[in-house]
Formats: C-alpha cells, structure tokens, sequence
C-alpha cells in the first residue's frame, strides 16, 4: 500500500514538471562546462577547465544570480529524485537482467551525484561562498588516509574506467533512444536527439578514462594530488598532441550532452508519461 503511494506520487504531474526542469538545469550546466572548455581550445579569453560545480559558479556571476542559483537547486534536486525512481519503478524498462541492474546502480550514482552538485549550490545560497574546488582530489585524501586507501582509490579508477567503457557502448547502442516520446518527435528532432547523445556520452566516455587513469595513479603512487575530475581530464587532453583540436572536439561532446539533455526535458519519458 505504502509502496503504490509513493509510486502514485512520482507519477504527480508537478512532480513530473519539475523533474523535466531537471533536465534543463542538467543541460545548462554541460553546455557551459563544454563552452568554457571549448574557449581554451580556441583561445578565446574566459576559457576554463572546470566541472559541474564550477559551471555553476560560472553560471551564478550576474545580476540575477541568485535567482538563477535557485532555480538551479530545484532542478538538480528533482533531477536526483528523478534518477532514484529510475532504478527504483524502473520506468525506462532497463529490467533485471546484468546490464538493465547495472543502468539502474547508474542512475543511483546520477542520483547522488546531481545532489552533491545541489548541495553544493545550497551552501552558496547559505552565504558559503562560490568556490569549488576539483572533489575527485578531496575524495582522495580522505580515501588515502586509510590504510587500504590506495588499494580503494586503484578499485575506484578501474570502476571509473569501466563507466567511460560503458559511455562508448551507450554511445554506439543508443538504447536511451527508446527513452524518448517518439511518437511526438518528427523523423528529424528524433535523429539529431540521438544524435547529440551519442556524441556527447563519447566525449563523457574518454573524459572518465581519463579520470579514472588518475585515480588509479593516485592509488599506486598514494598522492591525492594526481587525482582529478572533469578539469583535469580537460588540461591533459590539451596537453597531449594536437591537443587543442582534441579538446574542442570532446568540449563539443560536451555541448552536445547539454542539448540532448535539454531535448530529453521535452521529450524523456517519466512516470506518468503515455507517449
């Protein structure tokens, strides 16, 4: 009985509203974390390595900041429940098989992650002041400061790079295309909508690979400091050969990820949705 109560309630077309919302605060963030990595590409002036957190920091610098801040912190919140009735009522019929638990253990660590970024805003809204530093380099010096630290850190950066490996696969699949109302989409909205996504987990797939080749660094050489997160993955692709068409083709990737996911708050479908 409590169960169908709480599935009722996420089927609340408010609720509904606000986590497509979510969708929109998730895609504003990727485009601009794509565009500031793009300006160092391109070196343009303002250009930035920085992750989810710090396009938030970028995002709030106006005048209407604080609005902007707010609305921002409904959005992630709903976006972070929406990913826990995901893996909970399974509305995107991923099943119970190997892979659909391991796109639902995905969309818990969506949940929690999205939340982090929330909770972040939240303390900017508290008066914390708006600074973010790289999380993956904190993460690490608490995880290192235990005695099976560096064998945790190892384990984190090989789970790290298996998600990039699962981005690629996603990418090529496109199962997320069934997760659109396609009945509602013309041929063409329906194909730049994979489209995007398939472009945009791939440069979120070599992006992890990376990051995760930090933190298994980090783990075997027990130094915090060789852990890093988005930003990180962005100044080490620069600094490879070729590395300024290299970023800008994964901060494209970026970009991409934020319009498919604007597109997905149009189109996803939710709980209560019959298209």
């Amino acid at each position: 009985m409590a169960e169908s109560a709480v599935k009722h309630a996420a089927e609340n077309p408010e609720l509904e509203f606000l986590e497509r919302v979510g969708y929109v605060a998730r895609g504003v963030l990727y485009v601009v974390m794509g565009l500031l990595a793009l300006g160092i590409a391109l070196g343009v002036g303002g250009g930035k390595a920085t992750d989810l957190s710090g396009s938030l920091v970028f995002l709030i610098g106006n005048p209407f900041g604080k609005v902007v801040l707010i609305a921002m912190i409904i959005g992630l919140l709903a976006y972070s429940l929406w990913g826990f009735v995901r893996a909970i009522y399974d509305p995107l019929h991923r099943g119970r098989d190997a892979s659909g638990v391991m796109a639902r253990v995905g969309f818990v660590s969506s949940a929690i992650s999205y939340a982090a970024v929330a909770l972040f805003a939240l303390q900017i809204l508290a008066g914390a002041g708006a600074t973010s530093g790289d999380s993956y380099q904190k993460y690490a010096t608490s995880i290192l400061a235990h005695p099976l630290g560096g064998l945790i850190t190892i384990l984190i950066g090989v789970v790290t790079v298996g998600i990039g490996v699962g981005q690629f696969v996603e990418a090529y699949r496109a199962t997320f295309k069934q997760d659109l109302k396609g009945a509602e989409m013309t041929a063409s909205e329906k194909s730049i909508a994979v489209g995007l996504g398939r472009f945009g987990m791939f440069a979120r797939g070599v992006t992890f690979l990376v990051i995760g080749w930090f933190l298994i660094q980090a783990g075997i050489h027990h130094d915090a400091g060789q852990a890093h997160g988005f930003g990180g993955a962005f100044l080490f692709l620069l600094a490879q050969s070729y590395g300024k068409l290299l970023l800008g083709v994964i901060a494209l990737g970026f970009v991409a990820l934020g319009l498919h996911s604007l597109a997905c708050a149009r189109w996803i479908r939710l709980m209560g949705s019959r298209g």
